[in-house]
């Protein structure tokens, strides 16, 4: 058992070592962009919901007297009718590895996801099952097995390793002939396991069936080549590491080559090919935005827009570099401070494995968070006994990361 000298002694080299990584950290200056949260000693759930940055009253002010205010109607033919294609193309273009016209924001994750399963699951009737991870996040499983009811579908399970998540021999075991479309999260919400995109996608194509990834863990943390690599269609929301702030709208991917082939189910006008014909008959846009259906989420667009500008101005490969710094000394804080105590590693050890959170596991964790959110720190909790500490890079410094670990412990130890 590590005594009191001892403790403290590790506490200072921990903290020291925190004080280095953050003076050497090239996007250090950025920290600073992100408005305070008084009280808050170590902000660690930047997976869940992003902070807000410094000038969010003020554009949102400008955007209010200015855009709606004084410009009114004549906004949309201005600005914002457009607004959802180019947001769209930006996140592509910063983030995923897209070229523009294959991404688009509007609606939820959830309306999105169902948009395109639903479109995967008519394009080809000989092709009768649905592929998803037991384990995936209940949005994506509740909507697929909808789809599936709806359909006639069957739904094929993959259950993979709990901490190292989907690799491409799981998939390769259950996608055939049969399979219509796979869907996979990036990086899994539990464990924060990063799956090998490429490598996975090429095995569902090698089946002949589609492939959709959900990027909500991983877009804007880890650095994505979807037209590169392949993919057909993906999804992923604002709110993580896009900071859009609280239920800012999801966006959406399709390949080009799906576009004006595969047919989304929710019909609305903004998806018609001619929006303001008004016609009697529904005729489906042939670009990206045929994903649309009704009128987009301006104001919740706009929370969002700083983020990406402190994206493309890091770069994201530099954006991943912090996050496996940040993860790594968030491993190191927990074989020092919490493996001694009982707690469990729930993500991958390797950063090659894992995207921006680092899980571990204790019995008493669902006590531990709500001590430490009366506290200032503020992590989440995942049943059944999973902290997740969430380390959103341009937001979180190495010491903020160490100083939550030590709370983790404190807790624990109380």
């Amino acid at each position: 058992m590590t005594d009191l000298h001892d403790s403290a002694v590790l506490d200072s080299a921990l903290l020291e070592h925190a004080r280095a990584l953050d003076a050497a950290d090239p996007l250090a200056a950025h920290l600073d962009a992100f408005a305070e949260a008084p009280g808050v000693d170590a902000y660690l759930d930047g997976n869940s919901l992003g902070r807000p940055l410094r000038d969010i009253p003020e554009r949102l002010a400008a955007f209010v007297r200015e855009d709606w205010g004084t410009r009114l109607i004549r906004s949309w033919d201005e600005q914002w009718m457009a607004l959802p294609m180019e947001l769209g193309d930006r996140i592509g273009r910063v983030a995923l590895g897209a070229a523009s016209g294959q991404t688009v924001v509007a609606d939820s994750t959830s309306v999105l996801i169902y948009k395109l399963m639903r479109a995967a699951a008519a394009a080809d009737p000989t092709r009768t099952e649905l592929v998803i991870e037991a384990g995936n996040f209940p949005t994506d499983r509740f909507l697929a097995e909808g789809v599936a009811a709806e359909t006639g579908m069957t739904l094929r399970w993959i259950e993979p390793d709990p901490v190292l998540g989907v690799s491409v021999a799981d998939v390769v075991a259950v996608v055939s002939e049969r399979t219509a479309l796979v869907s996979l999260s990036h990086v899994d919400y539990r464990s924060g396991a990063l799956a090998d995109m490429p490598a996975i996608t090429d095995a569902v194509h090698a089946s002949g069936a589609l492939m959709m990834w959900d990027l909500c863990h991983s877009a804007g943390v880890v650095p994505m080549h979807l037209d590169a690599w392949g993919v057909d269609m993906a999804v992923g929301c604002t709110y993580k590491y896009l900071n859009g702030g609280p239920g800012s709208p999801a966006f959406a991917y399709l390949n080009r080559a799906h576009q004006g082939t595969l047919r989304q189910p929710i019909q609305g006008w903004w998806s018609a090919a001619d929006i303001f014909a008004m016609g009697p008959e529904y005729v489906p846009a042939g670009d990206i935005r045929q994903l649309l259906s009704g009128t987009p989420p301006v104001t919740s667009m706009l929370a969002m827009q700083g983020m990406l500008d402190l994206i493309e101005e890091s770069g994201i490969d530099a954006v991943r570099a912090k996050s496996r710094s940040l993860t790594d000394l968030a491993v190191r804080a927990f074989d020092e401070q919490l493996a001694p105590l009982g707690v469990r590693l729930l993500s991958p050890r390797d950063a090659d494995l894992r995207g921006g959170h680092v899980t571990i596991g204790h019995p008493d964790f669902r006590e531990v968070t709500q001590k430490l959110w009366a506290e200032g720190v503020i992590p989440d909790f995942r049943f059944p006994d999973g902290i997740r500490l969430g380390l959103s890079p341009l937001s979180t410094s190495h010491v903020e990361t160490v100083t939550g670990v030590l709370a983790v412990r404190d807790a624990l130890r109380a």
